[in-house]
């Protein structure tokens, strides 16, 4: 890997770039984040992740240009991109030849952000599908802002001024803490979901718990997410916060509230499978059908 420096580890935005229109709208994003945090901002490309025509950035492909060519030519037009954007911003472009699910993750490791498209080529190509993206999303130690190909990027008077979460129990307390200062970053409102009772299964002979045990345990559990708010509303009083337990499933209770988001904030709860590291379904749908980008709060480190 090449990389022009090495910047300060918890000032770093780090964008993953494969050269198609979905990454171009991600790097736009990333930018704009890093401004929020007075960061640096590190571009990260490497030519197996474009081997399709890079045409988002303008590079046509010739028979005698070679894929590493193609992408040192993508890395510096991101760049100069930036540079078009935001000048004040440092910039650390970062060109590499590994596979883009581990190197994302090593480069990531340390950033307060990562940045990803989904409908974006090479390493990235099928996010939506349930392929490198959602490995990636699965395994991230750090926070993740999965960037929708079909959402434009909003910012100022464009965008709503609301930050939505989802919040499940207290144990979700990291995305919450993030939802917060994401709002102050954005001097915005905050929105809060709770998660309902689930509806009570039906598995034929089976005893199963009473309704009103699933429902207490659910109270129980909304009780403590709300105890956890309210200190965090006191730490950061100069967030405006709304809190709403819906009566629908919590990921259609998301989806349609992103509707009027600049962004969700999710806590990432994984489980493991007979394919690996997985994200639970809520997480798996507002990735799928959210109206807005989706930041994702690994709660505690992945298996």
């Amino acid at each position: 890997m090449t990389r022009s420096d090495t910047p300060p580890p918890d000032g770093r935005v780090v964008v993953g770039l494969d050269g198609s229109d979905s990454s171009r709208l991600a790097l736009d994003r990333a930018v704009a984040e890093a401004q929020r945090r007075g960061a640096t901002l590190e571009i990260v490309h490497a030519w197996p992740w474009a081997r399709t025509d890079p045409l988002a950035f303008g590079v046509v492909t010739e028979p005698d240009r070679t894929p590493v060519e193609i992408a040192r030519t993508v890395l510096r037009l991101a760049v100069a991109r930036v540079a078009e954007q935001a000048p004040e911003l440092r910039v650390v472009p970062t060109l590499t030849a590994q596979d883009a699910v581990p190197e994302l993750l090593r480069i990531g490791a340390d950033a307060a952000l990562t940045v990803i498209g989904t409908r974006g080529l090479g390493g990235f190509t099928g996010l939506l599908l349930g392929s490198v993206g959602l490995r990636l999303a699965a395994h991230t130690a750090r926070p993740l802002l999965v960037v929708r190909g079909d959402i434009p990027v909003a910012y100022g008077p464009e965008g709503h001024g609301k930050v939505l979460v989802g919040m499940e129990t207290d144990a979700d307390e990291a995305a919450a803490r993030y939802a917060f200062e994401e709002a102050v970053r954005r001097a915005a409102r905050l929105r809060v979901l709770y998660e309902g009772a689930p509806p009570q299964p039906f598995r034929g002979d089976h005893a199963l718990p009473a309704r009103e045990d699933v429902t207490a345990r659910a109270e129980r559990e909304r009780a403590a997410a709300r105890r956890v708010i309210a200190a965090l509303g006191e730490e950061f009083a100069q967030v405006r916060v709304r809190e709403d337990t819906p009566h629908s499933a919590p990921a259609h209770a998301l989806v349609e509230a992103s509707r009027a988001a600049d962004v969700v904030i999710l806590p990432i709860h994984r489980r493991t499978a007979r394919l690996g590291m997985q994200l639970g379904p809520v997480t798996h749908a507002v990735l799928h059908h959210s109206h807005c980008p989706v930041v994702l709060v690994p709660i505690g480190r992945p298996p």
